[in-house]
């Protein structure tokens, strides 16, 4: 065959890739160095949740002998690397919006210690979620199968630590740590959103929590739940205007079953409500209510092997 490649070619090439990164719409990131690093924030994550889980998750064995210098040993560690990685983030926030002057180093210092001091509180939060799963869910053999196995532990503990520095404005980290979740666990959680004490997201995938969503005590939720913005308000550009309550209030002690979609800011679901498979609101339900949709009429129809059909009865 025919040489067709050649140096003129790929120099022509490279010079229309690189006139891209020329435009001024910002997806490049060329003599910039202070970025967070995707794979360190993971890394920070899951040495996170060895101390959050010790023993269900990492390489590491604990015994009563070696816990107390295993775990001193990952929370330094942990601090070193998001100490580190905090401060990329917040020199690239104050590289875009031209600021000057900010102890970058000093915030992550902060940011990192109110983390680390947090912990003990999101173990707390983390238990009364093993322990809500296992009571509502028929299947569940043991607290140890929902921590090592339960898509829903992976994203609720990540959210309850990416919630932490979203607490504190961190910029990007948060994110990276819920998306990655996302992406292993087919669950959507912002760390904006609250979320109160004793979450349970059964089987998981396709749910949906925006960053403005408020979650009370005791709530259940099913696969493919939305909790989501009904619209956006925009400005005189025709630009989406960010910021402001977009997204439902769930009080406490509610459950919402498979496919739900809620959507709107002004949206609160009262205690101790229900809201079926399916459902579609965009207003407010008073405390106490089941809400479901009307029961859908069936055809069935009888069909020979070969795949003709004859009326047959409604259901």
């Amino acid at each position: 065959m025919k040489r067709t490649w050649s140096t003129n070619q790929a120099n022509k090439i490279v010079d229309e890739i690189c006139g891209t990164y020329e435009d001024g719409t910002g997806v490049n990131c060329i003599e910039v160095h202070d970025l967070p690093v995707q794979q360190k924030i993971v890394e920070i994550l899951r040495m996170l949740f060895v101390i959050l889980f010790p023993g269900y998750v990492g390489k590491r064995a604990f015994t009563k002998a070696n816990v107390r210098f295993v775990i001193g040993d990952l929370v330094n560690q942990v601090h070193d690397d998001l100490v580190e990685q905090a401060e990329k983030a917040f020199r690239h926030r104050c590289r875009i919006g031209k600021c000057e002057g900010c102890d970058c180093r000093g915030m992550a210092e902060q940011v990192t210690q109110h983390l680390l001091k947090k912990l003990p509180k999101v173990r707390k939060l983390l238990k009364g979620d093993v322990a809500v799963a296992y009571d509502g869910d028929p299947a569940a053999k043991s607290y140890d199968e929902i921590i090592i196995s339960y898509p829903c532990m992976e994203a609720i503990g990540t959210y309850r630590i990416a919630h932490e520095l979203e607490l504190k404005s961190v910029p990007l980290i948060p994110r990276i740590m819920t998306e990655y979740a996302h992406g292993r666990t087919g669950i959507d959680i912002h760390p904006g959103a609250k979320i109160g004490k004793n979450l349970f997201i059964d089987h998981g995938t396709g749910v949906v929590i925006g960053e403005t969503t408020e979650i009370g005590d005791n709530v259940k939720i099913y696969q493919g739940v939305t909790l989501g913005a009904l619209s956006f308000a925009k400005d005189e550009r025709g630009k989406i205007i960010k910021g402001g309550k977009r997204h439902p209030t769930i009080k406490s002690n509610v459950t919402i079953y498979a496919q739900a979609t809620i959507l709107g800011g002004k949206v609160v679901i009262g205690e101790n409500s229900v809201i079926g498979g399916n459902v579609w609101l965009t207003k407010s339900v008073p405390p106490g209510t089941t809400v479901t949709i009307s029961k859908p009429q069936l055809v069935y129809t009888k069909g020979s092997a070969k795949g003709s059909t004859k009326p047959g009865r409604k259901g």
